[in-house]
């Protein structure tokens, strides 16, 4: 199954707008709802090895990260500025982000996200979400490519400046990647299936 766009962009609405209709979007249970540059989203559930890499990925975060920060997934980040409300698959951020009411955080208070690529998803997360993680100021995004046009690739991004991150790292599945302090974590990509 593929994702599923609903254009709003050609009625010009303004955020709280955008925010008010993806908040009131009822998609199957499951489905990912996302606004991506302006565009509500509606994504399929996850396939299981996706998630057997979220998994994996989350239990390595959590070994690393300070008492006070969380590891969540399905947590909705608002970028405002690039139009976006995205979902990633993970992101580490404090605890005290959480204890809010309301169903998503500001980008401001996320250390890193991470992203594992589908097949109907797999240019949001290489382009779109990427500019605006960066425009969002989000220190680190991990993107875990199994759909690479040069075969599975784990990329680390950082440095960000506008909506453009700098490559500090890149390994095909199989090698060895490292996330820089404040997390100080080698992730082992053999460990990834190969879809």
């Amino acid at each position: 199954m593929s994702a599923l766009t609903v254009d709003h962009s050609s009625y010009d609405y303004e955020w709280d707008d955008l925010v008010r209709i993806w908040e009131e979007t009822d998609a199957p249970e499951g489905c990912k709802v996302e606004i991506i540059e302006g565009i509500i989203t509606v994504s399929p559930s996850p396939a299981r090895r996706h998630n057997l890499i979220a998994s994996l990925v989350q239990r390595r975060l959590i070994r690393t990260i300070p008492e006070e920060w969380a590891v969540v997934q399905t947590q909705a980040i608002a970028t405002p500025a690039r139009r976006g409300m995205y979902i990633p698959d993970l992101a580490v951020l404090p605890m005290a982000s959480l204890d809010a009411p309301g169903q998503y955080v500001e980008a401001g208070d996320v250390e890193l996200v991470a992203e594992i690529t589908a097949p109907s998803n797999a240019n949001h997360d290489r382009i779109s979400k990427a500019a605006g993680y960066a425009a969002a100021g989000i220190p680190l995004y991990l993107l875990i490519d199994s759909f690479a046009p040069g075969g599975p690739t784990t990329t680390l991004y950082g440095e960000p400046k506008g909506d453009v991150y700098r490559v500090l790292r890149a390994a095909p599945f199989g090698e060895e990647i490292h996330l820089p302090a404040p997390f100080d974590l080698t992730l082992d990509t053999a460990e990834f299936p190969v879809t």
